[in-house]
Parts: structure tokens; sequence; C-alpha cells
């Protein structure tokens, strides 16, 4: 088993998962988190416990932050937010059909200097050559200009989704994989993509990670329209309740009753289980 700890950088933000190696950490503690451009300032949200759900070759925690390592992360928030703010107002200026959605300091080598990424969505390929020049001159800093999708974009910014809980691309999805309206049909869902989109406008994430499950029930669960016995009474499936592992039927009194699903027998498959047996 190995040991595993989770931190964040920001208050409700994603999960990121370190090794802890022989230290203690406690909820709340502020860590170091290893990166390509240096340690980053992060928060423990989850203390070290022993797992067993793969969490292998993780980048070791580089420590407890220090108050120098605050004080830099602090500066580095602020300069972030000033450069936000800098380049929503040169975009206006520019009349140029972007939008600023997240800013990022990068403390790169010396022969580089230090280095602001700016990520932006557009509908389209922006000339930002001008806009480019006025950044560098503004912040003092090389830019990075970015042009990320809208499924990245909304990762930047966050929210809240149609569920009520924070997106779940900013809190633990890493990978975006391919939604389709077929995941959304076999779920029961409204067959209007803008029924069922997410913050970002394409097809909500949970679609594709939600699938297997329902894959699984249905294998196990008798079909809606057939005919199925729920403590020895006849009845009709009338519909699924999949999280709950239940399943909907009316009785043959007129009675609609959620029964779970190991209690639902079908008789369809029952008759079939007994034929070939026989």
């Amino acid at each position: 088993m190995a040991r595993v700890m989770a931190v964040t950088f920001e208050r409700y933000g994603q999960l990121h998962y370190l090794d802890p190696g022989e230290r203690e950490y406690h909820v709340g503690d502020w860590v170091l988190y290893p990166t390509a451009d240096g340690d980053e300032v992060a928060q423990c949200v989850w203390a070290p416990e022993e797992s067993t759900d793969g969490f292998d070759g993780l980048p070791l925690c580089a420590g407890p932050a220090t108050p120098a390592d605050l004080e830099r992360d602090a500066q580095n928030r602020e300069l972030r937010f000033r450069a936000g703010q800098v380049a929503r107002d040169l975009v206006r200026q520019h009349e140029l059909p972007m939008k600023i959605v997240g800013v990022d300091s990068l403390d790169r080598s010396a022969e580089f200097g230090h280095v602001v990424a700016i990520y932006f969505t557009a509908p389209h390929r922006v000339d930002f050559r001008a806009l480019l020049s006025d950044l560098a001159r503004a912040l003092n800093s090389r830019i990075d200009l970015r042009q990320v999708g809208a499924r990245d974009a909304a990762r930047l910014l966050g929210g809240i989704g149609s569920c009520g809980r924070e997106l779940c691309c900013a809190t633990f999805l890493t990978n975006f994989e391919p939604v389709s309206m077929r995941l959304a049909k076999l779920q029961s869902m409204p067959s209007n993509p803008l029924q069922i989109a997410g913050a970002c406008g394409k097809l909500m994430c949970c679609l594709r990670y939600e699938h297997p499950l329902y894959e699984d029930f249905l294998k196990r669960a008798p079909a809606v329209g057939e005919y199925a016995v729920v403590d020895g009474e006849d009845c009709r499936v009338i519909g699924h309740r999949v999280p709950a592992e239940e399943v909907q039927v009316r009785t043959t009194s007129g009675q609609v009753l959620s029964c779970p699903l190991e209690s639902v027998c079908s008789r369809r498959r029952a008759r079939e289980a007994k034929e070939t047996h026989e």
C-alpha cells in the first residue's frame, strides 16, 4: 500500500495527489507541490493515509511551506490579479473578440526571465500581435498568450453545475473524454443537447464517467415495459432509478412502487433460466 495525500491550489479547486514521504501533514497545512516551474504552495485537504487504489508514482511532497513561500505565493496571486485586469482592459481597447479566462505567473530560468501566461477563449484565430506588445510593456514581463477550448475555460473559471455542486472539471476530473448523445439516450436524458449541456456549453462530462454504472445496472435489471415479480406479486417495470439501485414498478392494482433491484425478479429471465436448465 502507498501513502497518499491530496492538496489544492484554490479553495474548492481541483485535487492534486502527493506522496507525503515520511512526514505527517494535517488538513489545512500549507505544503509545497513540485512542478516543472518550481515548487508551488498548496493546501492539504486530505491528510496522508494508506491507500490501495493504485496511487503509484506520485510526486513527492517538497515539505511544508515556509513564511517566505507563503509571502511569495501572495505576491504571485496579486500579480496574477493585476495582470488579469490589465489584460482585460487592453483587450477592450484593441476591440478583440477574446475573453480572458485565466492568468498564471511562471518563474523561468534567468535566460528567459519572468513569464506571464494568459489564457483566453475566442470564436476563431485572433491577431493579437499589437496586444502582445502592449501587455509586455504594461506588465514588464514576457507574455505567453494561450487559446483554450470551452471545457478548459470552464475548468479555469470554475462554477456551479446544474446539479448544484462544483463543476467536475474544476474539482476532480483530469481528462476530458468524448461525450455523445448515445450516452444521454442510454441514461434516459432529454434528447435536446441544450438541456444536458454543462457550463461550457458542451454535453455534461458526467454522462461519460457515469456510463459504466448505467451499463452494469441495465445488465442486471429488467427492461422498462417488461413484466416482473416483486414479493410474489406480478407487476410491470415502468422506470429505473440507477443511482439508488431501484426499479419502479406498477402492480396489477395500479400501485406504483420503487423496489430495490435485488427484490425484482424478471419473469422473462426466470423463464429463460428454467428452459436452459431443462
